[in-house]
């Protein structure tokens, strides 16, 4: 599967084995509380200053 800007956290979260580990070494250490949860992966990095194209090639490799 190929994740997307607009793919949302918990899903990506459901469909990455590593998906945790990955983002929370990203720098997204947030991604359980509720707001997190209906965020897309771009408003994420957007709302915590990361490139969301450099996290999407960790996803996606």
């Amino acid at each position: 599967m190929k994740f997307k800007k607009t793919d949302l956290l918990c899903d990506v979260l459901q469909k990455h084995e590593k998906a945790e580990e990955i983002l929370s070494n990203f720098g997204l250490g947030c991604i359980y509380c509720p707001m997190a949860q209906m965020e897309s992966l771009e408003e994420a990095c957007a709302v915590h200053g990361l490139d969301i194209n450099e996290l999407l090639k960790l996803l996606n490799s």
